[in-house]
């Protein structure tokens, strides 16, 4: 088992679909490895990245976000694929959820976010790893999270931040579930780090 987790350590499980059992890891304290790059060996199974160009001119930025059929979200189908946007106050958490079936495609537009992603997923080679990138308007990155993905943020700076997110199929209640942002088990560290 790649990851964070200790070895015969027990674990809460969460949720389970056929072959998918998602499980709470027992991961000490911190904030897992910091991505750095799209093609980092540290980012959990099936995670994907993808910078996006800036085109700033003297009246602002142009960001392409999608196009159908192309880029990260290009197996989407587009009778179901849904686009949402969420805006969020400085400071403000929202995590962990996670998706039996729906795929994420997240594209920070506006501020900057400390995404936090937790591999839930029971066998999967990078069970129990936690990433977190920082992303947003001075890192336009795209993330791909898949199901079994734990995923949330916090909105770090002192400016408002807009996530656009393209997801695979209609929003539905029942395929998402959720996991307290400080959760013991998960562990993850949300708090500055004053060096």
């Amino acid at each position: 088992m790649v990851g964070e987790t200790a070895a015969g350590t027990a674990c809460r499980p969460v949720a389970s679909l056929g072959d998918l059992r998602l499980v709470v890891p027992e991961c000490d304290k911190g904030i897992g490895a910091v991505i750095f790059s799209a093609d980092s060996p540290h980012l959990i199974a099936g995670v994907r990245v993808q910078p996006l160009p800036l085109h700033p001119d003297d009246r602002g930025y142009f960001l392409e976000v999608h196009r159908l059929g192309q880029g990260l979200a290009a197996d989407f189908p587009a009778a179901t694929c849904q686009i949402s946007a969420a805006l969020s106050f400085p400071g403000t958490v929202k995590a962990f959820h996670y998706h039996l079936h729906q795929t994420d495609c997240w594209t920070p537009v506006r501020g900057m976010f400390q995404v936090a992603l937790v591999d839930l997923r029971m066998g999967s080679p990078t069970f129990g790893r936690r990433n977190t990138m920082y992303v947003g308007t001075l890192r336009p990155w795209q993330v791909l999270i898949p199901p079994g993905v734990g995923h949330g943020y916090k909105v770090i700076g002192s400016d408002d931040a807009l996530l656009v997110y393209m997801t695979d199929r209609f929003y539905n209640p029942q395929d998402e579930g959720r996991i307290p942002y400080n959760d013991l088990s998960i562990h993850y560290d949300w708090e500055t780090q004053h060096k």
